[in-house]
């Protein structure tokens, strides 16, 4: 069946309908919903019972960057930089060195058992080479796991922040199969000028959203989310328009803003959360109805032996020389080696080949397709297992709680109290936005004039307001007390 404008909105929504509740039991046999929606998206294909041809990477390609996006900013602002300012070097570490020796090694091994030549096998190499944010994302959140010393936002901070550099070496490899004449030397300023350009912006683009967003006057709340899109999308694509990447810039992004006060920060939250569900879905789809099992089929030795190579000694080897100065123990180093889990970035990037045109561009993709596939079936369905192994899961009732969690999960209060605001009160003339209150308090009304006003981030306290607050504990009564500087409790 082929897609039409009549039907692409019944069939799309069918499948992310059946794609919804298929994940919903997924882990009750421990299989991983992402790889559930590649599988839908496979049987729906042109090989599959649903008949469907779908054959444009172009397309797909495109619905991967925009996919992409949306999982790379919503990481991004769910990222506690309180949390990972312990583990950044080690974070960074992973996200450059390591994907570099993951790229090299693996493209190594690739020129040894293959007919590649050194190019193409470092380019299939690059593509894989690194962790994927949807699949880490999605997985240790699904999977609810609660682990030791940091490791997950180590997790969460190497998946988030290499795909950048697996990104610029993939262009790079592709740019020096295409022209042979070049030298591997060529490449480096343009790996300098991608991830230069891309960091100064991400940073630049994050303070400017942050004053946009808290200064602009929309009047409905639900613009703010809609908001936020267009500047995501605008530092993307700013960035890679003056020659960076425009990856590393959305994520830088969108971790400065997450650590920032926002007028109506719950709503974006619990709205980019979501559609990264929906992107995550739409992405895993697309790319399952754009593979053709059938030419799958002649690879899987081949592709098997590279991923079992991938899995077992270029990721290890990569993750203990990129550690190798740090302190940590070894469980944790074996831990994040296992946490090497490949999806739809690499599938993605794979498209590449296919739309330039080289000669081995059908074989790299459906290998690349197979090394993802069995990177989330092994290691996706082992990660709560390898964590009990290792002795890095932490039980489930000491799991801590994420400053962004407060904001998501509606957490409950343990304490109410109520404070009237003075004439010499700090806060008279001011946003609730701008009063910086501790993550633990909560203005959830104010009393005014006789009559209740609900708050808003750009709500301005005026004298003699009550605000009734919600706290987790009474300590948080006292920073309150504080930041508003004399005030008088009701």
């Amino acid at each position: 069946m082929n897609l039409t404008i009549e039907n692409i909105l019944l069939v799309g929504s069918l499948l992310l309908f059946i794609s919804i509740i298929v994940g919903k039991t997924s882990y009750r046999f421990g299989v991983p919903t992402l790889l559930l929606f590649l599988a839908i998206g496979m049987l729906a294909g042109s090989d599959g019972i649903g008949g469907i041809r779908f054959d444009d990477p172009k397309l797909a390609q495109f619905i991967g960057i925009v996919s992409l996006n949306f999982i790379l900013f919503s990481g991004g602002l769910d990222t506690s930089f309180k949390a990972v300012k312990p583990i950044l070097r080690e974070g960074l570490m992973l996200s450059t060195l390591g994907v570099l020796l993951t790229a090299v090694s693996l493209g190594t091994f690739v020129w040894f058992v293959t007919d590649f030549t050194i190019y193409e096998s470092m380019l299939l190499g690059s593509i894989v080479s690194s962790t994927d944010a949807a699949a880490v994302f999605s997985i240790l959140r699904s999977k609810n796991l609660a682990l030791k010393n940091n490791l997950r936002p180590t997790l969460e901070l190497e998946s988030g922040s290499n795909d950048p550099m697996a990104y610029v070496l993939t262009l790079a490899f592709l740019t020096l199969v295409i022209n042979q004449d070049l030298s591997v030397w060529s490449i480096i300023p343009l790996f300098f000028q991608q991830m230069i350009v891309g960091g100064i912006a991400g940073f630049a683009f994050g303070k400017l959203s942050k004053i946009i967003i808290n200064k602009i006057k929309l009047g409905f709340e639900g613009l703010y989310p809609v908001l936020v899109i267009a500047l995501m999308f605008i530092t993307f694509s700013a960035t890679d328009f003056v020659g960076g990447n425009g990856f590393l810039a959305i994520y830088i992004c969108s971790v400065y803003l997450g650590n920032q006060d926002l007028i109506h920060k719950s709503t974006i939250l619990k709205m980019f959360d979501g559609i990264a569900w929906l992107m995550q879905i739409v992405l895993f789809l697309t790319l399952g109805l754009l593979v053709f099992p059938s030419q799958i089929i002649p690879y899987m030795g081949i592709g098997l032996l590279i991923s079992i190579f991938l899995i077992v000694v270029a990721r290890p080897l990569s993750v203990f020389i990129s550690l190798m100065f740090f302190k940590m123990k070894l469980r944790r180093r074996f831990y994040i080696s296992w946490v090497g889990l490949r999806g739809a970035v690499p599938i993605v990037f794979a498209t590449y080949p296919l739309l330039a045109g080289i000669d081995k561009a059908n074989m790299i993709f459906n290998i690349v397709f197979f090394i993802s596939v069995t990177s989330v079936l092994i290691q996706g369905t082992t990660l709560s297992i390898f964590a009990k192994w290792l002795n890095v899961a932490l039980p489930e009732e000491v799991k801590p709680i994420t400053e962004n969690d407060r904001y998501i999960l509606n957490l409950p209060k343990s304490a109410m109290e109520e404070i009237t605001i003075p004439a010499r009160s700090f806060a008279v003339d001011k946003r609730i936005i701008d009063l910086h209150f501790p993550k633990s308090a909560f203005i959830v009304m104010i009393k005014r004039n006789g009559k209740f006003v609900r708050p808003g981030g750009s709500t301005i306290i005026e004298v003699d307001d009550t605000l009734v607050l919600l706290l987790d504990n009474e300590d948080s009564l006292g920073e309150v007390n504080e930041i508003l500087s004399n005030t008088t409790i009701a």
